[in-house]
Protein backbone atom coordinates (compact mmCIF):
# COMPACT_ATOMS: atom_id res chain seq x y z
CA UNK A 1 0.00 0.00 0.00
CA UNK A 2 1.03 3.45 -1.19
CA UNK A 3 1.15 5.48 2.32
CA UNK A 4 2.20 8.38 0.70
CA UNK A 5 -1.13 8.92 -0.76
CA UNK A 6 -3.06 8.63 2.30
CA UNK A 7 -5.01 12.46 3.43
CA UNK A 8 -1.94 14.32 6.21
CA UNK A 9 -4.19 15.26 9.60
CA UNK A 10 -3.22 18.61 9.31
CA UNK A 11 -4.54 18.71 5.52
CA UNK A 12 -8.23 17.23 6.45
CA UNK A 13 -8.08 19.25 9.50
CA UNK A 14 -7.94 22.58 7.71
CA UNK A 15 -10.07 21.28 4.80
CA UNK A 16 -12.56 20.61 7.07
CA UNK A 17 -12.51 23.22 9.58
CA UNK A 18 -12.88 26.33 6.68
CA UNK A 19 -12.20 26.55 2.93
CA UNK A 20 -11.70 29.75 3.47
CA UNK A 21 -8.27 29.10 5.28
CA UNK A 22 -5.03 30.72 3.04
CA UNK A 23 -3.77 27.11 2.31
CA UNK A 24 -6.67 25.56 0.63
CA UNK A 25 -7.14 28.88 -0.93
CA UNK A 26 -3.63 27.89 -2.56
CA UNK A 27 -4.77 24.29 -3.48
CA UNK A 28 -5.06 23.71 -7.47
CA UNK A 29 -8.07 22.43 -8.53
CA UNK A 30 -6.55 18.86 -8.07
CA UNK A 31 -5.90 19.40 -4.86
CA UNK A 32 -8.71 20.72 -3.72
CA UNK A 33 -11.23 17.91 -5.69
CA UNK A 34 -9.07 15.30 -3.50
CA UNK A 35 -9.61 17.51 0.11
CA UNK A 36 -13.00 17.89 -1.05
CA UNK A 37 -13.24 13.77 -1.34
CA UNK A 38 -11.44 13.18 1.70
CA UNK A 39 -13.85 15.51 3.99
CA UNK A 40 -16.71 13.94 1.78
CA UNK A 41 -15.50 10.21 2.88
CA UNK A 42 -14.97 11.27 6.19
CA UNK A 43 -18.56 13.12 6.70
CA UNK A 44 -20.47 10.24 5.17
CA UNK A 45 -18.34 7.55 7.46
CA UNK A 46 -19.77 9.65 10.43
CA UNK A 47 -23.14 9.47 9.23
CA UNK A 48 -23.23 5.75 9.00
CA UNK A 49 -21.89 5.36 12.28
CA UNK A 50 -24.71 7.13 14.05
CA UNK A 51 -27.29 5.62 12.30
CA UNK A 52 -25.78 1.99 12.65
CA UNK A 53 -23.18 2.19 14.62
CA UNK A 54 -19.40 1.87 14.08
CA UNK A 55 -19.07 -2.54 13.94
CA UNK A 56 -21.76 -2.52 11.40
CA UNK A 57 -20.97 0.01 8.83
CA UNK A 58 -18.25 -1.35 6.03
CA UNK A 59 -15.33 0.06 4.14
CA UNK A 60 -17.91 -0.33 1.04
CA UNK A 61 -21.09 1.45 2.82
CA UNK A 62 -18.93 4.11 2.89
CA UNK A 63 -17.68 4.65 -0.62
CA UNK A 64 -21.18 4.06 -1.43
CA UNK A 65 -22.41 6.76 0.31
CA UNK A 66 -19.95 8.84 -0.51
CA UNK A 67 -20.22 7.93 -4.31
CA UNK A 68 -16.79 6.60 -5.31
CA UNK A 69 -15.02 3.66 -5.83
CA UNK A 70 -13.61 1.58 -2.93
CA UNK A 71 -10.14 2.22 -4.34
CA UNK A 72 -10.92 6.00 -3.60
CA UNK A 73 -11.23 5.29 -0.06
CA UNK A 74 -7.91 3.94 0.62
CA UNK A 75 -5.97 6.61 -1.46
CA UNK A 76 -6.72 8.65 1.22
CA UNK A 77 -7.22 6.26 4.63
CA UNK A 78 -5.21 3.06 5.68
CA UNK A 79 -8.42 1.42 7.08
CA UNK A 80 -11.93 2.10 8.48
CA UNK A 81 -10.11 2.46 12.12
CA UNK A 82 -7.81 5.08 10.67
CA UNK A 83 -10.78 6.54 9.12
CA UNK A 84 -12.50 7.56 12.64
CA UNK A 85 -9.19 7.91 14.13
CA UNK A 86 -9.16 10.94 12.28
CA UNK A 87 -11.69 12.52 14.96
CA UNK A 88 -9.00 12.12 17.55
CA UNK A 89 -6.19 13.70 15.71
CA UNK A 90 -8.58 16.99 14.73
CA UNK A 91 -9.70 16.96 18.33
CA UNK A 92 -5.75 17.04 18.88
CA UNK A 93 -5.33 19.56 16.59
CA UNK A 94 -7.54 21.98 18.89
CA UNK A 95 -5.53 21.47 21.79
CA UNK A 96 -2.57 22.65 19.52
CA UNK A 97 -4.31 25.54 18.80
CA UNK A 98 -5.12 26.97 22.20
CA UNK A 99 -1.81 26.08 23.12
CA UNK A 100 -0.56 28.14 20.06
CA UNK A 101 -3.38 30.91 21.67
CA UNK A 102 -2.14 30.24 25.37
CA UNK A 103 1.54 30.85 24.40
CA UNK A 104 0.91 33.84 22.17
CA UNK A 105 -0.61 35.85 25.49
CA UNK A 106 -3.12 37.51 23.73
CA UNK A 107 -5.97 35.89 25.73
CA UNK A 108 -6.98 34.69 29.14
CA UNK A 109 -6.16 31.15 29.97
CA UNK A 110 -9.78 31.10 30.67
CA UNK A 111 -10.85 32.36 27.29
CA UNK A 112 -8.50 29.69 25.86
CA UNK A 113 -9.68 26.62 27.93
CA UNK A 114 -13.28 27.51 27.25
CA UNK A 115 -12.60 28.12 23.53
CA UNK A 116 -10.93 24.57 23.77
CA UNK A 117 -14.01 23.06 24.78
CA UNK A 118 -16.36 24.62 22.82
CA UNK A 119 -14.70 23.78 20.00
CA UNK A 120 -14.17 20.33 20.84
CA UNK A 121 -17.89 20.08 21.22
CA UNK A 122 -18.31 20.57 17.74
CA UNK A 123 -17.90 17.18 15.66
CA UNK A 124 -19.33 14.92 18.43
CA UNK A 125 -22.13 17.53 18.93
CA UNK A 126 -23.91 16.83 15.41
CA UNK A 127 -26.24 14.07 17.28
CA UNK A 128 -25.78 12.08 20.46
CA UNK A 129 -26.26 8.78 17.75
CA UNK A 130 -22.63 10.15 16.50
CA UNK A 131 -21.79 10.30 19.95
CA UNK A 132 -22.82 7.40 21.11
CA UNK A 133 -21.12 5.65 17.88
CA UNK A 134 -17.47 7.74 18.48
CA UNK A 135 -17.78 6.38 22.35
CA UNK A 136 -19.03 3.03 21.54
CA UNK A 137 -15.83 2.64 18.91
CA UNK A 138 -13.04 4.24 21.05
CA UNK A 139 -14.09 1.30 23.04
CA UNK A 140 -14.56 -1.85 20.83
CA UNK A 141 -11.65 -0.75 18.67
CA UNK A 142 -8.02 -1.54 19.36
CA UNK A 143 -7.15 0.65 16.45
CA UNK A 144 -9.09 3.34 17.38
CA UNK A 145 -7.78 3.08 20.91
CA UNK A 146 -4.25 3.52 19.68
CA UNK A 147 -5.13 6.36 18.32
CA UNK A 148 -6.74 7.85 20.98
CA UNK A 149 -4.17 7.03 23.32
CA UNK A 150 -1.32 8.62 21.37
CA UNK A 151 -3.95 12.07 20.51
CA UNK A 152 -5.16 12.70 23.69
CA UNK A 153 -3.46 10.46 26.36
CA UNK A 154 -0.33 11.32 25.26
CA UNK A 155 -0.23 14.38 22.97
CA UNK A 156 -3.09 16.08 23.92
CA UNK A 157 -2.59 15.94 27.67
CA UNK A 158 1.12 17.06 27.20
CA UNK A 159 0.22 20.56 25.76
CA UNK A 160 -3.42 21.11 27.95
CA UNK A 161 -0.42 20.76 30.68
CA UNK A 162 1.75 23.19 28.79
CA UNK A 163 -1.60 25.35 29.22
CA UNK A 164 -2.23 24.68 32.40
CA UNK A 165 1.26 25.75 33.77
CA UNK A 166 1.10 28.81 31.89
CA UNK A 167 -2.25 30.33 33.40
CA UNK A 168 -0.55 29.46 37.05
CA UNK A 169 2.57 31.77 36.06
CA UNK A 170 -0.15 34.53 35.18
CA UNK A 171 -1.89 33.70 38.49
CA UNK A 172 -5.06 32.71 37.04
CA UNK A 173 -5.02 28.95 37.77
CA UNK A 174 -4.22 27.97 41.35
CA UNK A 175 -0.28 27.52 41.77
CA UNK A 176 -0.94 24.56 44.39
CA UNK A 177 -2.79 22.45 42.40
CA UNK A 178 -0.46 19.81 39.96
CA UNK A 179 -0.60 20.94 36.50
CA UNK A 180 -0.76 17.46 34.98
CA UNK A 181 -3.58 16.68 36.92
CA UNK A 182 -5.64 19.61 36.26
CA UNK A 183 -4.63 18.77 32.89
CA UNK A 184 -6.29 15.01 33.49
CA UNK A 185 -9.51 16.85 34.96
CA UNK A 186 -9.89 18.93 31.04
CA UNK A 187 -10.29 16.17 29.56
CA UNK A 188 -12.48 14.35 32.41
CA UNK A 189 -14.60 16.85 32.24
CA UNK A 190 -15.32 16.98 28.16
CA UNK A 191 -15.21 13.19 28.40
CA UNK A 192 -17.65 12.88 30.87
CA UNK A 193 -19.77 16.02 29.26
CA UNK A 194 -20.13 13.84 26.00
CA UNK A 195 -20.54 10.48 27.67
CA UNK A 196 -24.04 12.07 29.70
CA UNK A 197 -25.13 14.18 26.84
CA UNK A 198 -25.17 10.99 24.25
CA UNK A 199 -27.45 9.71 26.46
CA UNK A 200 -29.62 12.60 26.80
CA UNK A 201 -29.27 14.60 24.09
CA UNK A 202 -30.78 17.84 25.15
CA UNK A 203 -30.50 20.18 25.30
CA UNK A 204 -27.47 21.16 22.77
CA UNK A 205 -23.96 19.63 23.62
CA UNK A 206 -22.26 22.64 23.50
CA UNK A 207 -24.55 23.94 26.22
CA UNK A 208 -23.65 20.65 28.45
CA UNK A 209 -19.73 21.39 27.67
CA UNK A 210 -20.44 25.50 28.97
CA UNK A 211 -21.79 24.52 32.00
CA UNK A 212 -19.12 21.83 32.62
CA UNK A 213 -16.29 24.33 31.57
CA UNK A 214 -17.63 26.97 34.28
CA UNK A 215 -18.53 24.26 37.40
CA UNK A 216 -14.28 23.31 36.43
CA UNK A 217 -13.04 26.88 36.47
CA UNK A 218 -14.50 27.77 39.36
CA UNK A 219 -12.66 24.70 41.05
CA UNK A 220 -9.42 25.49 39.70
CA UNK A 221 -9.13 29.45 39.31
CA UNK A 222 -7.55 32.29 41.30
CA UNK A 223 -10.03 34.20 43.57
CA UNK A 224 -10.63 37.96 42.59
CA UNK A 225 -9.53 38.28 45.75
CA UNK A 226 -6.18 36.24 45.79
CA UNK A 227 -5.22 37.99 42.51
CA UNK A 228 -5.41 41.13 44.33
CA UNK A 229 -2.74 39.89 46.89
Amino acid sequence: MNKSRHSSPSALVEALASENLPRVRRMGRRERRAAETRVRLFHCALQLFAERGYPNVTVEDITEAADVGKGTFFNYFESKDHLLGVMAEIQSDKVKEALTLAQSGEQTICWVLHHLFLRSAEEPGRSPDLARALLSSFLASEGVRRHMARNMAADGRRMLTQIIAAGQKRGEIDFRLKKEKVALQVQQAFVGTLLLWSLEGQPALETWAEESFQHFWRAVAVSDQEQKR
